[in-house]
């Protein structure tokens, strides 16, 4: 068979889904199979984006900026419950990688009831002061007129969206990464066909425009975590919850926030440097969140494959480290960060020569596509970078070493970039475009520290 027909038939197999021992298949085959899903289950959380942006952009640029605002407090949100997620895929990789099939399955129920918990209690606070929260973000009055109702579905609804990505960071620690793409996939398939249909109606149906943007994402990511749960309950994988596993254990559930806390720093620190970017670009206008929104859905597009190709290291480390072969951990990373640079360094060449036909796909005010395509040139001068940086990040998560990625993102996220962004923003002149040079020149230096420190070994040695 041909090279290129037993590669096809690998990413067949990786498609179908199989489980596998990760611990002694070929690492090439290993990063394949766990990669080739991942990277479609998130080619089409940024189908959905794009798609999603398309038809609010229809709505006008209050629409599209709401959608923005909204998006940015949902980070915060996200943030615990991706904290949540990262711990799912430490401790289930490790507890797969030692064959410990039984306390895989009391580790995922206890990850269930923690996610649970802090979802509804999360969702209920956000929904309660939405409108101060929005104006806190900056929004006008015209703005929460138009947006208020959407942001208050979209908080309420968060329960379903925390626990969709929860319970595929489980799958995918327990090398199951088909079983996440194809819960993202049946989710944001209903999503993008409820879409159109929800928001500019049907017949005699006249649809609820921005509000059936929210009761699109709240419906079908629903339909998605009941076929999560199934896969779960269903008996007929290595990693299933039973009767035996369905008590509560306060000791693990502190010892998932103990790896959780890190994680969710992560995102917390990461989210609240958005929040702050956003909240700067605001002072701009309507035009310039709206251009920034636009170019946030294509970056997320192109990144959130590469993040596909980075999970797959998180997987291999943790089920690695599990069965004692921290070498064969460290040689998965340095070939994943390898394949996602050369990744990244094509999506850069496309935006840079098609970054303002894609602004203008989702626009048609010229002022939007000029701040859009902008943000597209300037900030995919880091992607390589960012390429490298997901990786080792990925890798230190899925060695359960939670805190290295945090205390980096203390340090270049607020320390460095937020500064930089006000500095060259407002103080300076350079207004939008000197946020998304801050952009491209922190992520590009947080990657560097990460390669920095992942080569130092330590992480090695967590404990989980």
């Amino acid at each position: 068979m041909s090279d290129s027909k037993s590669f096809l038939y690998l990413v067949w197999s990786a498609v179908k889904g199989k489980e596998q021992d990760y611990t002694t298949l070929g690492i090439r085959t290993s990063i394949v199979l766990l990669a080739v899903p991942m990277i479609l289950e998130m080619l089409m959380e940024s189908l959905f984006a794009v798609v999603d942006i398309f038809f609010v952009g229809k709505l006008g640029p209050h629409a599209l900026a709401t959608v923005g605002l909204t998006e940015t407090v949902l980070m915060v949100i996200y943030s615990v419950g991706m904290g949540v997620s990262i711990a799912a895929t430490a401790l289930v990789s490790r507890r797969i990688g030692e064959k410990n099939y039984r306390e895989a399955g009391n580790v995922t129920y206890q990850l269930m009831a923690t996610g649970v918990v802090l979802a509804l209690l999360m969702g209920f606070l956000a929904t309660w002061f939405a409108a101060d929260i929005l104006t806190l973000m900056g929004a006008d009055t015209a703005l929460l007129d138009t947006g208020l109702h959407y942001a208050q579905i979209i908080f309420a609804g968060n329960l379903v969206i925390i626990m969709l990505f929860l319970i595929n960071g489980i799958f995918r620690g327990a090398g199951q990464p088909h079983l996440a793409m194809r819960a993202l996939w049946i989710a944001n398939g209903a999503n993008i066909v409820l879409d159109p249909l929800l928001i500019f109606g049907i017949g005699t149906f006249e649809g609820w425009g921005l509000d059936g943007a929210a009761w699109a994402t709240t419906i079908g990511r629903s339909v998605g975590v009941v076929y999560q749960l199934y896969h779960l309950f269903n008996g007929k994988h290595l990693l299933k919850v039973g009767r035996e596993n369905l008590v509560i254990s306060f000791a693990m559930i502190k010892r998932i926030l103990a790896v959780s806390s890190g994680g969710m720093g992560q995102y917390l620190i990461d989210s609240a440097s958005w929040i702050f970017l956003t909240r700067i670009i605001a002072e701009f206008g309507s035009n310039a969140l709206a251009g920034y929104t636009i170019a946030f859905r294509l970056i997320v597009f192109a990144l959130l494959p590469a993040w596909g190709l980075s999970s797959a290291a998180a997987t291999l480390v943790g089920q690695n480290l599990g069965a004692q072969k921290a070498k064969r951990a460290e040689l998965a990373v340095w070939l994943t960060a390898r394949y996602n640079v050369i990744f990244m360094a094509a999506v850069t060449i496309l935006f840079l020569l098609f970054g303002e036909h894609l602004a203008a796909f989702f626009a048609e005010d010229e002022a939007v596509i000029d701040i859009a395509s902008e943000a597209l040139r300037i900030i995919t001068l880091g992607y390589v970078f960012f390429g490298l940086g997901m990786v080792m990040v990925q890798a230190f998560n899925g060695a359960g070493d939670t805190r290295t990625p945090s205390f980096i993102n203390i340090v270049v996220l607020w320390l460095i970039e937020i500064p930089m962004a006000y500095l060259l923003a407002k103080t300076l002149g350079f207004g939008t475009t000197g946020i998304f040079f801050s952009i491209a020149f922190c992520h590009s230096f947080h990657a560097l520290v990460s390669w920095w420190l992942f080569r130092r070994g330590t992480w090695k040695k967590v404990k989980v």
